[in-house]
């Protein structure tokens, strides 16, 4: 369970607690120890320091130990060692056996009752062991590890605790209501129902995933517009039960006058879908237009849950006084609500708010005996607030415990003690404009590239690694190198625009060249990273401008202009493809162009997908369905036509008419080798082609997923000002021929009568554009419909091929 629970909490930055111990596990693991993190369901299983059995460290002097339970005997032995590991033993010994310390912890510290509680080291919990009080348990510096952050020891291995697995059963109550305190005075009648999560999102979380191509498909239970929602998770050994338990919460709900509708939702799959849009709200609050972001500067407060609705009642009158309004979400079931004032530290005024926010919270958070840090840590941003937090006298002992343990400050210094003002060495030099810089994509909604780079808060899903699925980040996954990250890419792109080195030629950086060359443009970052920061599409941008300096690469040029090249090899297409074969030619055309010698050159099809389409054009038999027009995407034109064939006598046996106009080509090449000029012309022309044939009723197929997706993600930001909303609209019914069948086959209109009874098993590996802006389950859905068919859709990332990017010499390991 506690895997599992570590799993839930982890997998927002793709980590997992698994049945190995390498390196890059432990050191994972290493982490969240340190900042004694804990899941959802931490109301029923507590936090990661109440599982901890024992931790291997280095100690500040190279001394190797093993911190775990200890028996008064074991504890005393420990004592008499002449080296660190004996003198932090001794240093806890004295300060923690005198009364007027003990005293001082007891009544200065967070209540007890709050597990969720991160503030300074864990010495109250040390108190309460067997050397220090009577009839508690045994001694265990893991307590202490626990929330350390680094600060003390060097972590190597961890052994974690295991319990029982929870029941199997289990139903989600979505509670909607009209208020943020509404929702939290509901949560003290849910915790009476003994559920094993409550988690809350407020109306600002949820709108935020409108826009998210990854998440708003999650929204499926929300009804009308509530202000928050409790998600409320019941577990039973029998569905009956968790729904006889679910019924009565929903009904004390009523009678009391809490919520206004209360869906359940069942299923694993749904249930995963609620938990996912939970789980997106640090990362979607990145999306927030403008400068003003949701601070984490009282990210994980902490208090009794029974003092939590008076303590964000005044914390919300306290926003109020500030001119603020915050954003709420998270574990309300355990009195730890995520909170976020919604400032511009771009200005310096907003700098200073964030200092003054941050101690007018310190203080109301102790009122309530809280934690200023429930799970997160102190770290630098609330250090500087730990005296006000548990007192003058026990910060003075954290002081002298931290440089017992590491005298010379090796471990993470200026974190927990001796941390310098919250406000300074800020990411933002206050009142510097932010450079307004022209550029071919359009950035407004963002307001200017350099603010879409902004859009990455750091939270590090893009370091995901293959075991946790999905497609970001390629690159990462086979180098694990920070700066082949989507965020290591946002990073230095907002540093070097912001402040070039030659202000007059901005994108001009080598750097930034550097860390995106192994950007494969999967758009994996698109819709899985839950900010959207859109990499491929700035490093689109990018290529384009430092290109206007320093030139279009040779090989660019071809790639990009690979359509123009194909059409003149189509006109003799057997003595292309053996040139393209013949070792001497083949070896010179790729010395010439840096293609890998181990690459084979694609080869043209006898004949294209448009002179096959005017020779043979198809008729349906019997009653037309529907009409439908092919873009005929310059891939499968020149390279799949075969592909193309068998998808227009697939639509036409089904009954579907297939129309194929004059078009452009779409344009894919040069973007992807950001020669933007040309692909600008191409979708303002196929826009102007389109848009007064494409309806609902007679929509625009294509099978490449790179090339007719365009429509969908960069058209609309390609084309004139004047024409954004047209190409909105148009690709709103543009759709991949796996999209438009799989909506055919749910709407009953194509069933499995007419196909094969064969038994078999297909693996599909799908297309890392139709991952990020379509779905892989389309084209399961369709290989799938044969009635003896089974398909198992590959948990793949992307093939590496990218485009032209896995043929390219520099690249090709």
């Amino acid at each position: 369970v506690i895997r599992d629970e570590l799993n839930q909490h982890l997998e927002t930055h793709g980590l997992f607690f698994g049945p190995d111990t390498s390196t890059v596990n432990r050191c994972m693991m290493g982490g969240m120890v340190g900042n004694n993190s804990c899941g959802s369901t931490s109301i029923v299983y507590g936090s990661t320091r109440d599982h901890l059995l024992e931790v291997d460290v280095i100690l500040s002097d190279g001394t190797e130990t093993t911190f775990k339970a200890l028996s008064k005997e074991d504890f005393y032995k420990k004592i008499e060692l002449d080296n660190l590991e004996g003198e932090i033993y001794r240093h806890i010994q004295t300060e923690l056996s005198n009364e007027t310390q003990a005293k001082e912890i007891r009544v200065e510290f967070p209540k007890a009752s709050i597990h969720r509680r991160n503030t300074g080291y864990a010495v109250d919990v040390l108190l309460e062991t067997d050397i220090f009080t009577e009839e508690k348990p045994a001694f265990n510096f893991c307590s202490l590890m626990a929330g350390s952050e680094g600060t003390l020891a060097f972590m190597t291995e961890i052994k974690l605790n295991c319990v029982p697995l929870p029941p199997k059963h289990k139903i989600l109550v979505c509670a909607h209501f009209n208020s943020v305190q509404e929702s939290l005075e509901a949560v003290l009648i849910a915790m009476k129902y003994k559920p094993t999560a409550v988690e809350l999102m407020d109306k600002i979380i949820m709108d935020c995933t409108k826009e998210s191509i990854e998440y708003r498909k999650n929204r499926f239970f929300l009804e009308g517009d509530p202000e928050a929602v409790l998600v409320i998770q019941f577990s039973a050994d029998e569905m009956a039960k968790a729904e006889e338990t679910a019924n009565e919460l929903v009904e004390a709900f009523k009678e009391k006058g809490y919520g206004y509708t209360y869906p359940r939702v069942r299923g694993n799959d749904k249930m995963k879908q609620v938990w996912a849009l939970r789980k997106a709200g640090l990362g979607l609050l990145a999306n927030i237009p403008g400068d003003a972001k949701a601070v984490a500067v009282i990210e994980d407060t902490a208090v009794d849950v029974q003092d939590l609705p008076a303590y964000i009642e005044e914390f919300s009158a306290m926003m109020t006084h500030f001119g603020q309004r915050s954003v709420y979400y998270a574990h309300a079931g355990a009195g730890e609500l995520h909170l976020r004032p919604l400032l511009n530290l771009k200005k310096s005024e907003d700098v200073q708010l964030f200092h003054d926010i941050g101690e007018a919270t310190a203080k109301l958070v102790k009122k309530y005996d809280g934690s200023l840090s429930g799970e997160h840590g102190d770290g630098r941003v609330r250090a500087e607030f730990i005296p006000l937090m548990i007192g003058e006298k026990n910060y003075d002992l954290i002081k002298r415990l931290k440089f017992t343990w590491d005298p010379n400050n090796l471990f993470n210094p200026g974190k927990i003690v001796d941390a310098p003002p919250m406000n300074e060495f800020l990411r933002y030099e206050p009142d510097v404009p932010t450079p307004e810089l022209e550029t071919v994509f359009n950035f407004s909604e963002t307001g200017g590239i350099i603010r879409a780079a902004e859009k990455c808060n750091g939270s590090g899903d893009c370091r995901k690694l293959p075991f946790s699925g999905g497609t970001m980040c390629p690159s990462y996954r086979a180098t694990r190198d920070e700066k082949s990250t989507t965020r290591g890419r946002a990073n230095v792109l907002r540093e070097m625009l912001t402040n070039p080195i030659d202000k007059n030629k901005p994108f001009d950086s080598k750097e930034i060249y550097e860390v995106l060359d192994l950007c494969v443009s999967c758009k994996g970052c698109t819709s899985e990273c839950p900010s959207n920061v859109d990499m491929s599409t700035m490093k689109a941008e990018f290529l384009h401008q430092y290109h206007q300096t320093h030139g279009i690469p040779l090989r660019s040029l071809a790639f990009s202009y690979i359509s123009k090249l194909n059409g003149l090899g189509s006109i003799v297409p057997s003595l292309t493809n053996f040139i393209f074969k013949n070792k001497v030619s083949n070896g010179l055309l790729k010395k010439v162009l840096q293609v890998a010698p181990e690459r084979d050159l694609p080869l043209l099809h006898s004949t294209t997908l448009r002179k096959w389409f005017r020779k043979n054009t198809p008729k349906v038999t019997g009653k037309i369905k529907q009409t439908v027009y092919l873009f005929c995407d310059e891939f499968t034109n020149y390279n799949d036509t075969e592909i193309g064939i068998k998808a227009v006598q697939l639509l036409t046996k089904l009954g579907y008419e297939v129309k194929m106009v004059k078009h452009s080509e779409s344009g894919r090449s040069y973007i992807s080798k950001g020669v933007l000029k040309p692909a600008q012309k191409l979708a303002r022309e196929n826009v102007a082609i389109f848009k007064n044939i494409i309806t609902k009723e007679t929509p625009l197929l294509g099978i490449e997923p790179s090339a007719i997706l365009s429509f969908r993600d960069e058209y609309p930001r390609l084309v004139a000002e004047t024409e954004i909303e047209t190409a909105k609209q148009l690709a709103k019914n543009v759709l991949l021929v796996d999209e438009f069948i799989s909506q055919e086959i749910m709407a009953g209109n194509i069933t499995s009568d007419i196909f094969t009874k064969e038994k078999k098993t297909i693996k599909l590996h799908g297309h890392c554009h139709q991952k990020a802006l379509s779905s892989v389950n389309h084209s399961a859905w369709l290989v799938g419909l044969p009635e003896n068919y089974t398909v198992e859709v590959i948990p793949s990332g992307c093939c590496g091929m990218a485009g032209s990017f896995g043929y390219e010499a520099e690249h090709y390991e």
